[in-house]
């Protein structure tokens, strides 16, 4: 079966793959091409976009190169993939988990290198960023083995076998529902009822400045066991038109914490860049909230003006836009418009009035935001309120802003609009760093919420 036959994203195909049972956790394609029989396994299947998979190749010829591949489409139609090289061993097998690649978008021992290292294919848009948006459907991989070592024209090429795997960001039984009310706009993902009346924590969960609604952390916040709420507070690409009080979040977070599904005093707020700026604010002001716990991932408590609205931190950075740098190629770098950090404290969130853990989660090679000097003037301030026992700190080496689940594909810079123009944001971080780091920030983050909010299983299909 050729590639193209077997990975076509028409509308057909898009109806029958998701019939795939959910029991069906391990699939074996043998083919013969070239003389070689090959047998590809990929075990499970079906799984959550967390949870790591095996690849195993058997049936072929002992010191036989092959390339492992694996090719995505996008929601926008753009193709991605990723390949590693192997030799197979004396009994004829490749297991992706055990054996060193050698070569391709990853090398060594990598057991998920088939989807951190995804990147376009050639002659792919410039600057693309990956992100799933419809999380009712999943991520189709196809997983093909092919014979020598192949570096490009991959569609070109017949494989030896293939595979065809989903990929879900929302677990069976998790509920989706449209938000808006109170002016809060938004949607609520409801984790599968584990027993009859239990009662689920909550989080509300927000994105950054490049706006719209994004659902795909919240729906998998949801899957282990949290409701949560992804919500929309700027228009995608329109920071200057947002105009959010303070009140807005706190309405926001009390339609979660009202919830009859939700424990009322175990709800906590989840915010990564700008979400990060809202989040704090929230936790140090707010007289009508009182967040369990909250989990900053690359920001800043800079703000320049006391309590400001979502319109007025777009207002600031356009001040400062005499700050904005751009690289060799013209990608645009912003971490130097809070530079120097700011020693007026009407000018920061004032960290010390936080009452809840809190966890910063950062990577060093940020080139977006000067998160990691803001993690140690936070760490500062809250050693001389007297509250430094409430802050946990994460910095890795070699990562850039862009800290997503685990797996998730690198972007060191891609597309962004500011103020109706479009440009291409350095957002930093090394592939492999960047992907360790966010395996292990996914990890210690469940064990943070787990820990103030609520136990949960592990997600699975």
């Amino acid at each position: 079966m050729s590639l193209r036959r077997l990975f076509s994203f028409s509308s057909a195909a898009l109806r029958v793959c998701p019939q795939i049972p959910a029991h069906t956790y391990t699939r074996r394609v043998s083919s013969m091409s070239s003389g070689v029989a090959a047998v590809l396994s990929v075990r499970p299947v079906r799984g959550m976009v967390d949870e790591a998979f095996q690849v195993l190749v058997e049936n072929l010829p002992s010191a036989f190169p092959v390339t492992l591949h694996a090719l995505h489409q996008s929601e926008d139609r753009d193709y991605w993939e990723a390949y590693g090289h192997y030799v197979s061993d004396h009994r004829g097998s490749v297991s992706v988990s055990e054996d060193m690649s050698f070569g391709g978008t990853y090398v060594g021992k990598e057991a998920m290198g088939l989807v951190w290292s995804l990147r376009p294919v050639p002659g792919s848009r410039p600057a693309l960023r990956l992100r799933k948006m419809n999380v009712c459907s999943p991520m189709l991989l196809a997983v093909s083995v092919y014979g020598g070592h192949v570096a490009e024209g991959f569609r070109e090429q017949v494989p030896l076998a293939s595979v065809l795997m989903e990929r879900w960001y929302m677990a069976p039984g998790v509920q989706r529902i449209d938000v808006k009310e109170k002016r809060v706009k938004g949607t609520l993902f409801i984790p599968a009822e584990m027993k009859r009346g239990g009662l689920f924590p909550g989080l509300l969960d927000m994105w950054g400045g490049g706006g719209g609604l994004v659902e795909y952390r919240a729906a998998l916040l949801a899957s282990h066991g949290f409701v949560t709420m992804a919500l929309e507070y700027i228009g995608t690409g329109d920071l200057s038109s947002a105009d959010m009080e303070l009140s807005y979040f706190e309405m926001a977070f009390d339609l979660i914490r009202s919830h009859p599904q939700v424990m009322k005093d175990r709800v906590g707020i989840f915010g990564l860049s700008l979400g990060t700026l809202m989040t704090l604010n929230m936790a140090a002001y707010s007289n009508v909230i009182n967040p369990r716990c909250c989990v900053c991932v690359s920001g800043s408590h800079v703000q320049f003006l006391d309590h400001p609205t979502t319109k007025t931190v777009g207002e600031m950075m356009a001040r400062n836009l005499n700050k904005v740098r751009m690289d060799e190629q013209n990608q645009v770098i912003w971490r130097d418009i809070i530079l120097p950090l700011p020693t007026d404290l009407s000018q920061k969130v004032d960290v010390g009035k936080i009452k809840c853990p809190l966890l910063l989660v950062n990577g060093n090679d940020d080139q977006n935001w000067a998160t990691v000097e803001s993690a140690e003037d936070i760490n500062q301030m809250m050693h001389v309120a007297g509250n430094e026992h409430l802050l946990t700190t994460l910095t890795y080496p070699g990562a850039g802003h862009l800290i997503e689940p685990p797996y998730s594909p690198h972007i060191r810079a891609s597309n962004f609009t500011l103020y109706g123009k479009k440009v291409v944001v350095l957002w930093g971080g090394k592939t492999k760093p960047h992907s360790d780091a966010q395996e292990d920030a996914w990890k210690k983050i469940l064990a943070f919420l787990q820990q103030h909010l609520h136990s949960s299983p592990q997600a699975k299909l």
